[in-house]
This record gives structure tokens, C-alpha cells and sequence, in this order.
């Protein structure tokens, strides 16, 4: 084997074996109650979203909009304190419809992320 066909293949080795550790290196979302995409029945009082990594509270936030664009959380976003993966939020009574659910947060390495989805009450 060549100096050269070594030193490429050792290269290639450390770029399969870094490539998780960076996908991991960012908090995205696990699990959502509401589901992502989800129909509810009844309104639920409060949505919680599981992420991948453990979040730090003073950088994330979670929202929820009607379909006017009206928010219907309570304000009243956190980590919870026992689970520093679940980032939850109170919600306002909610008449049957869609709702846009947007998170932004950071994990605990620093790494933001952020997104949106949406889920549907249907009476």
C-alpha cells in the first residue's frame, strides 16, 4: 500500500467516524405532545417537545400561533427542571383548528437550532 492510498484511507476513516459526532452536536426535536402533524380530539392545556440534547434555558423558546397569527401560549416557556431535554409551554383554551408550533433553542454545547411544525384540534 501506497504512503498516499494510507493517508486517504485514514482520512476517509476519521470523516465516518467524526460525521455522527457532529450531527450530534445540535438539539433537534425527538417527540412533540402534541404529535408533529398531529390531530387532537380535545385542546390540550399545555405542548411539550422532546429534543435530542439537553437545552439551555435562558436560550430557548417555544411558541404557538392560531391560523391568524395570534399567539395562544401563556408566555410561559422552560426547560423543565427535571428533564433538561423537554421544553414545555401553558396554552390558552384553543377552539378547534391548526395550530404553528415555533422553537428555537440552544443545547447545553452552544449549538443553535430551530424550527416549526403544526398540529390540529379538531373539536
Amino acid at each position: 500500500m501506497s504512503h498516499r492510498s494510507f493517508v486517504a484511507g485514514l482520512a476517509a476513516a476519521v470523516l465516518v467516524v467524526a460525521r455522527p459526532s457532529l450531527v450530534l452536536a445540535h438539539a433537534f426535536p425527538d417527540h412533540a405532545v402534541p404529535a408533529v402533524g398531529g390531530v387532537v380530539a380535545q385542546a390540550p392545556a399545555e405542548l411539550k417537545i422532546w429534543f435530542t440534547q439537553k437545552l439551555e434555558p435562558a436560550f430557548s423558546a417555544l411558541e404557538v400561533f392560531d391560523a391568524k397569527g395570534a399567539r395562544v401560549d401563556q408566555g410561559d416557556a422552560k426547560v423543565d427542571a427535571q428533564d433538561g431535554t423537554l421544553l414545555r409551554v401553558s396554552l390558552k383554551p384553543l377552539p378547534p383548528g391548526t395550530y404553528k408550533v415555533v422553537w428555537r433553542v440552544v443545547s447545553v454545547d452552544t449549538h443553535p437550532t430551530n424550527g416549526d411544525f403544526a398540529f390540529t384540534v379538531s373539536g
